[in-house]
């Protein structure tokens, strides 16, 4: 049997959920989408969420709910996947990136701060910023959010990795440092609904933007019409928006899994706090998580200084496939991507995204992960390091 580096917990009160769905009367756009945004807002005490098909989707859209277009400026970080960059190139606004903290591998308030003077005194400040909460531990974001109110920035947290997590005592969701948070439901993120993803916000404004760019940019709602209405069949396209939306049956197995996300907190802390006290005093260096902070622990990233190893990390990898645990890593620094490497970045420019990409691994995290499992890949690690 192989231990891969995540999997879904799917239980048979999910499988019911969704099977009601589909003996119901609706199977997209019905009851169960606006129940299972209502239960995400009020997990994260934020008064507004809007659901779509993915957390990809999400982003783009709320970089457009707050004007982001054609040149304008997004930073990001560079350890994510390309999507938290993808969606400003969506809207024709060109990326830049800020190097990460090497302790949590978060956008690096530090190196923001630096790169917001140059900005400011160059007059190309970004327009919005997008901190990803990497591996489910939420950025500094009250420093962040600082920063942003300083010079003028909006700012929309990436926590797709990190539903359920907290921050300074709240759940990360809440906005109190930003615009927008987006949520993936992704089959291997802490909670699934197959695939899909959420915007949360304060702001009634963004959300209702938002669910009219999820929605091909049109409204029913009488109260809302440019024209005259031309009876109970009239609506309008009032901006080009998309498909985006999600179906109820999707939002049936998210809004179950949702009644479990605690007990998924808490199994994949517990998992991380097995694996780094099995790790302390060895060559694997364990993550570092904040005080002010509870991760979601979507990813337990660990690193090793292959330099002065035996082993190189394509040979661990193959190492551990041959004792059957799955590494992956997470992620190639986006500028490193072909596509992006057109645009001209300097690898030099980010040390610690660079130092990251030459030691990270991920290990296997999920909340079905049995004690047997663990300890498997515990001393698997350790053997195909200590293997001469």
């Amino acid at each position: 049997m192989v231990i891969p580096y995540a999997r879904q917990s799917i239980s048979k009160q999910d499988l019911n959920a969704v099977a009601e769905v589909l003996q119901s009367d609706y199977l997209t756009q019905g009851p169960v989408v606006p129940a299972f945004e209502e239960a995400v807002a009020r997990l994260v005490a934020a008064k507004f969420a809007v659901a779509g098909n993915s957390a990809t989707s999400m982003l783009h859209i709320a970089c457009l709910a707050l004007g982001v277009t054609t040149g304008d400026l997004v930073w990001t970080s560079p350890i994510s996947f390309v999507a938290s960059a993808n969606c400003a190139l969506y809207c024709g606004a060109e990326i830049d990136f800020v190097d990460i903290d090497s302790e949590t591998f978060n956008i690096s308030p530090v190196a923001l701060a630096a790169k917001l003077e140059l900005a400011k005194k160059s007059n190309r400040l970004p327009k919005v910023i997008i901190p990803v909460h990497m591996g489910g531990q939420s950025c500094d974001m009250q420093a962040i959010g600082s920063l942003a109110q300083q010079y003028g920035i909006k700012v929309i947290e990436d926590a797709s990795h990190a539903i359920g997590g907290s921050y300074n005592s709240q759940r990360i969701g809440n906005c109190a440092h930003s615009d927008i948070t987006i949520f993936s439901f992704h089959p291997v993120k802490i909670i699934t609904s197959g695939e899909g993803g959420m915007a949360i916000t304060q702001d009634e404004s963004l959300a209702h933007k938002m669910r009219m760019l999820r929605s091909h940019g049109i409204t029913r709602d009488a109260t809302e019409f440019e024209f005259a209405n031309d009876g109970p069949w009239y609506y309008e396209q009032q901006e080009l928006g998309f498909n985006y939306r999600l179906t109820d049956v999707a939002a049936a197995l998210g809004l179950s899994q949702l009644q479990r996300i605690d007990s998924f907190i808490h199994q994949r802390n517990s998992i991380a706090s097995r694996y780094s006290e099995a790790f302390a005093s060895t060559l694997v260096v364990t993550p570092h998580i904040a005080s002010k902070s509870i991760s979601a622990f979507h990813l337990y990233i660990a690193r090793c200084d292959f330099e002065k190893l035996s082993v190189t990390r394509v040979q661990l990898f193959q190492r551990m496939k041959d004792m059957g645990v799955l590494l992956n890593l997470h992620y190639i620094p986006i500028y490193r991507q072909p596509y992006f490497a057109k645009m001209g970045f300097d690898p030099k420019a980010f040390p610690n995204a660079e130092r990251y990409y030459e030691q990270a691994f991920s290990i296997p995290m999920y909340a079905d992960l049995t004690e047997t499992d663990q300890n498997t890949v515990i001393s698997s690690l350790l053997n195909a390091l200590s293997t001469q």
